[in-house]
């Protein structure tokens, strides 16, 4: 028997045995009569208990240890109370419910957590019908999930959780975009953070002596622990991990000062409600002045400069030095002559280099671990025990299990392997492992927690649930990764759903579990901008089938547009959420983002759904990509200094020997293609076609007559 599967009867038996008891035991007790410990001498017993103990521990279920009374004997004893292993009954509305099918059927397959989210839907609705098999609901899209990104990043992933929630320092080896070079790193983890479409961790490294965010697509190799020890370190009180989720793109780094921005009337609202949180708004007379703290003078002068003419830099002194010389090396690529491959032989490498994602070519959420450091050893070291740990996931997976052969087995109903094996989202090979582990457990002295015989014949499994299977018959508590994946699952998505609110299911389900998961180990970071109570009423016109009214800000017109339409989806993409709609002035779907409708209003009149319209028809194109239905094809030079950005994030067409790269940006409309330059901040400039190097020169020249007041020019 392999030793994991050993471990596996050992705890589950360990669990049953002392809920079965309903008394303290002592360890002589534990060890004669708990399945996988009587074979064992003293030191071994001592060794495999105090391990199985600090599992079950990281896995939330505490045991409670005491003393005699009397103190005529030093040994300890152990029990484990119900309410340590049992979930509390949490009581969702059907709409709840519908919400958290949704979630699932919209995630399933693409997220990260996908198998634990599924195992803790079983555990939360347990005695309620299946949200698994709730009809799925058509009015919501995800362009964008929390997809680990391959079988490499996912594996890495998995250990990265397991360090952090057994406290064990990790070693790996990690590439630094800003420096441009791979090295060593020791670090304690804290926490996950999931943003931008990208996973980071945050934590201690011993090569800097302060905490530092990782991006885990950048680790190259495997992770491995650094020491043999049970535990390594003891995550600070003070660490509060919303910090790093609440901050802008300047933001991420220690803080250099404090910038003034002056925003035009027409936008003043817009950052007002989606960047107000980093910083101050002073109101004047419908104009405002934004001051916020920065950490990266590129990463502002870059968000700065998409804002076009609607924004002026007033200070400080640094930015201001900066932001002229940006504006000049704009002037200098737009100029009469646009940048060209160095003279001599060799001066030019065609590629054809497959990038990541879409998105813009140097997007400021990927700089997110630029400028912080971590890295370690390429290769696997051993815990310290014979044993490896269990994974989360199987052992929720178990405990799942025995509750539904249970329940069937005292209702005189067969369980049948199929339907199991979809429930679950297990193989023939793997339900029938686990069946046989479960056959095994035991609460001592050779009672067992049930007796399930497959029929081949049938596709079967009929179940004998023992006496003492009640410790199983409800719901345990949610593991750390189940309710992780669940709140997790529930933040991704927001208040995007109709016909539900995740929003009270998650106040329920951190009720139940007694703290709020997000705080032990995964944030998901809001989306760009605050659009939560836009999509509250978006989401009730698209229930009722109801016309809805928009002033939207048309960004590539610079102005606020009404929009009367009918809305049938919510979609997330790489920019945020949108509503698709169907326009009946325009005769066609229209994507509106969130974050641009100033005002929203749902009106009385109702509308038939078009059977030609499929809201979810751009998931898999613009809205995961980043890139809209192009038109046309722009060569876009990108500098030496940010060319490593652009072959993350683009394909590379060109690289030069000065260390500047082309890459091919595809583009529907020219002003879409003047923000994304103006937001490289210098660092790009549009080789052709000619007209949208115009459009770029022209659009720099506003912006230099906008801040000249300020320049002193």
């Amino acid at each position: 028997m392999a030793k994991d599967t050993e471990k596996l009867i050992r705890q589950l038996s360990l669990i049953s045995y002392l809920m079965a008891e309903r008394r303290p035991v002592t360890a002589l007790e534990i060890r004669r009569d708990v399945e996988g410990y009587s074979g064992m001498n003293e030191d071994a017993f001592a060794r495999r208990f105090y391990a199985d103990r600090s599992e079950l521990e990281s896995l939330r279920i505490q045991l409670t240890v005491e003393r005699p009374a009397d103190g005529a004997a030093e040994q300890e004893n152990y029990s484990l109370r119900p309410e340590n292993f049992h979930l509390p009954a949490i009581e969702f509305t059907d709409k709840e419910l519908a919400a958290l099918q949704t979630a699932l059927s919209l995630l399933d397959g693409e997220f990260a957590y996908a198998e634990p989210l599924r195992l803790a839907l079983q555990q939360i609705t347990w005695g309620r019908p299946s949200p698994l098999r709730a009809p799925e609901q058509r009015s919501v899209a995800l362009g964008i999930t929390a997809s680990a990104g391959g079988h490499e990043l996912s594996a890495r992933l998995a250990k990265v959780e397991t360090a952090i929630f057994r406290n064990k320092t990790i070693l790996f080896e990690y590439y630094t975009m800003e420096r441009d070079e791979v090295g060593a790193r020791r670090v304690d983890p804290y926490h996950l953070l999931f943003q931008g479409g990208q996973f980071y961790l945050l934590g201690y490294s011993h090569e800097r002596k302060a905490i530092r965010v990782f991006r885990l697509s950048r680790i190259r190799g495997k992770v491995s622990y650094a020491t043999k020890a049970e535990h390594d370190f003891r995550r600070p009180a003070d660490f509060d991990p919303r910090a790093y989720a609440n901050r802008a793109d300047w933001q991420l780094g220690d803080e250099r000062g404090v910038a003034e921005v002056h925003i035009g009337e027409r936008i003043a609202w817009q950052v007002e409600r989606h960047f107000g949180r980093y910083g101050d708004i002073r109101h004047d007379d419908g104009d405002a002045v934004f001051l916020t703290g920065y950490s990266n003078p590129r990463g502002l002068i870059s968000w700065v400069f998409g804002l076009g003419a609607n924004a002026r830099l007033l200070g400080g002194e640094e930015l201001r030095s900066e932001f002229q010389r940006r504006l000049e090396q704009l002037e200098e690529h737009h100029g009469d002559v646009p940048p060209s491959a160095p003279a001599g032989r060799d001066a030019v490498t065609k590629t054809v280099a497959n990038a990541t994602t879409g998105g813009r070519i140097t997007g400021q959420s990927r700089s997110r671990a630029g400028g912080r450091d971590s890295t370690g050893a390429d290769g696997e070291r051993g815990s310290g025990r014979a044993e490896a740990a269990i994974r989360p996931e199987r052992f929720a997976r178990l405990v799942t299990l025995a509750s539904i052969l249970i329940k069937a087995g005292r209702a005189g109903e067969r369980v049948v392997m199929t339907e199991v094996c979809e429930r679950l989202q297990l193989s023939d090979e793997e339900l029938r492992e686990d069946v046989n582990v479960l056959n095994v457990v035991n609460f001592g002295g050779g009672s067992y927690v049930l007796y399930a015989e497959i029929d081949e014949e049938e596709g079967e499994i009929e179940v004998d649930p023992e006496p003492y299977s009640d410790n199983f018959d409800r719901p345990a508590r949610l593991l750390p990764v189940e309710a992780k994946a669940l709140v997790a699952a529930i933040d991704l998505i927001g208040e995007h759903i109709p016909e539900g609110s995740l929003t009270s299911a998650r106040t329920k389900i951190v009720a139940a579990l007694g703290e709020d998961p997000m705080e032990q180990g995964l944030q998901v970071a809001p989306t760009s901008g605050d659009d939560s109570d836009v999509a509250r009423l978006v989401s009730k016109a698209i229930v009722a089938r109801k016309m809805i009214e928009l002033e939207y800000y048309k960004e590539n017109e610079d102005e606020i547009s009404p929009r009367r339409v009918e809305p049938y989806a919510l979609t997330n993409g790489r920019e945020g959420w949108y509503v698709a709609s169907y326009d009946p002035e325009r005769d066609g779907v229209r994507h509106f983002r969130l974050d641009r409708i100033k005002h929203v209003n749902v009106t009385n009149e109702k509308f038939e759904p078009r059977p030609e319209v499929d809201p979810a028809a751009e998931v898999d194109g613009w809205l995961r990509t980043g890139e809209v239905p192009a038109s046309a094809t722009a060569r876009v030079w990108v500098s030496p200094e940010r060319a490593r950005w652009a072959r993350e994030a683009r394909r590379v067409v060109e690289e030069w020997s000065d260390g500047s790269v082309v890459v091919e940006l595809s583009f529907a409309g020219v002003d879409w293609l003047v923000r994304e330059i103006l937001k490289e901040a210098g660092d790009a400039a549009v080789l052709e076609p000619e007209d949208a190097r115009e459009a770029v020169k022209a659009a720099v020249s506003r912006l230099r007559e906008v801040n000249a007041a300020t320049a002193g020019v």
